[in-house]
């Protein structure tokens, strides 16, 4: 009930602001926004169509335009920052954190991210510089280099006053990193540690070894994975000589399973994981042709083998009717085998070393599958067309295209990933297009032999 409510109350807001704005009262939503947290006001302007959506992010507290960026996907993001001058930009990312601003960056022309950096003060300008030259789907672009250090040869009640000094610490720190004179990673040293030791002892007798330690090249997918696997809050980051250089936080890591699992979704569809709800007509027509295009091509194969068989089609037109059970068949075996896969590849599931086990696995449930679906379906058409010769013709070719769709749903993600093409993205068109073909070459090709 209570998440009902919030929902009720989401959907409220959003009516009564669009209301607002329709009849003039600014200064009506201008106090709404106030009072809202900055996640909430994001989520309303990706819900909000881009007209109405220019006028809120006028009428918001510039002093929250840094937390509001945060929690807004790409291209909703990309709207309104191409929008603003850079030095208004330089003081929204003021308070972001590093990670944070250098994506925000990086989706800028290099000539406007320039300014940007301009505007900033040194130390901000050098933490973003260096979290920009790592790549943005690795632990470098994903770290924050806001992080707190600690020597091994001083005393617990030394850190606790140079906390206390320092006056705060960075989101989400569970634990201080121990460095030595050049700034290597030696340990750990855990809050819940720090807290309950005595003040006289030293950091280096209870500090524990870094063992969560990750090199600043590993790509965001291991790092979500490690994360996943070893429930961390936070991990530190280092270069190939062991000194450490940033950190990654749970919140930066969530952010990443969630793309993942939007850019999955959406890529299933043909669709950018960024694309705007409310992006302009023309932009939105333009990217969904080329998937679309794509797709006319693999039905156009499916359709020049039915034109193949064109005299059979004419002669007989219980096959016809029939003929597209065999193909439909297949591909939803194998998209159920693809999206195995495909999940199986994104965690780490799936390697040299085990594909050819998963291969035979999905070829005996293909098989399997066959020869059941074979029976059902080939005994419905005897009963239902007293012809024993048609059952047992759409029997093999859905027996033949269930063990195929069992075999291709495996192979062709493994291929498209070597390719290094997303299997989310084509593996699903790539398998139909083989199951149509399939299908329809068996089912008719028997009934053109067969059938006099």
């Amino acid at each position: 009930m209570a998440e009902q409510k919030e929902f009720d109350q989401a959907h409220l807001t959003l009516q009564e602001v669009t209301e607002a704005i329709d009849n003039g009262r600014f200064v009506h939503v201008r106090r709404q926004l106030q009072d809202m947290e900055p996640e909430d006001i994001a989520h309303l302007l990706e819900a909000s169509p881009r007209r109405s959506r220019d006028v809120l992010w006028q009428l918001t507290d510039p002093e929250d335009y840094g937390e509001i960026l945060d929690e807004l996907s790409e291209d909703v993001k990309d709207s309104l920052v191409s929008k603003m001058a850079p030095q208004d930009l330089a003081e929204a990312t003021e308070g972001m954190e590093t990670d944070d601003v250098a994506y925000v960056l990086r989706s800028l022309p290099d000539s406007v991210s320039k300014q940007v950096l301009e505007q900033m003060d040194l130390e901000d300008r050098l933490r973003v510089e260096t979290a920009l030259s790592y790549p943005e789907d690795s632990a470098g672009g994903l770290m924050n280099t806001d992080v707190i250090t600690i020597r091994a040869d001083v005393d617990v009640d030394v850190v606790l006053r140079y906390l206390r000094i320092k006056g705060e610490v960075p989101t989400n720190t569970d634990a201080i990193y121990v460095v030595d004179s050049e700034s290597r990673l030696i340990g750990e040293l855990p809050f819940t540690t720090l807290l309950t030791t005595q003040p006289d002892v030293q950091v280096s007798e209870v500090m524990e070894d870094a063992d969560d330690a990750i090199l600043v090249t590993t790509s965001d997918n291991e790092v979500a994975s490690l994360f996943e696997r070893r429930n961390w809050l936070s991990a530190p980051v280092i270069d190939e000589n062991q000194q450490l250089v940033g950190r990654i936080t749970i919140d930066d890591v969530v952010d990443v399973i969630r793309e993942d699992a939007e850019h999955s979704m959406m890529s299933m569809a043909g669709m950018d994981d960024d694309e705007d709800t409310f992006a302009p007509v023309v932009k939105s027509a333009r990217k969904r042709s080329i998937w679309l295009g794509a797709n006319v091509l693999a039905a156009l194969a499916a359709a020049s083998v039915s034109n193949l068989f064109e005299a059979t089609l004419s002669q007989m037109a219980a096959i016809a009717v029939l003929m597209t059970i065999v193909p439909s068949m297949g591909g939803v075996a194998g998209n159920q085998t693809v999206a195995l896969v495909i999940r199986g590849l994104a965690l780490g599931h799936i390697g040299d070393a085990n594909k050819r086990e998963l291969l035979l696995k999905e070829a005996a449930v293909g098989l399997l599958n066959g020869i059941t679906w074979a029976l059902i379906i080939g005994g419905i058409v005897v009963l239902w067309k007293g012809n024993w010769l048609l059952g047992g013709i759409i029997s093999a070719a859905m027996l033949t295209n269930l063990l195929v769709a069992g075999i291709a749903g495996v192979t062709i993600p493994i291929m498209l990933k070597k390719m290094k093409i997303d299997p989310a993205l084509a593996g699903g068109m790539a398998l139909t297009t083989v199951t149509d073909v399939i299908g329809l070459s068996v089912f008719l090709g028997l009934a053109t032999l067969l059938i006099r």
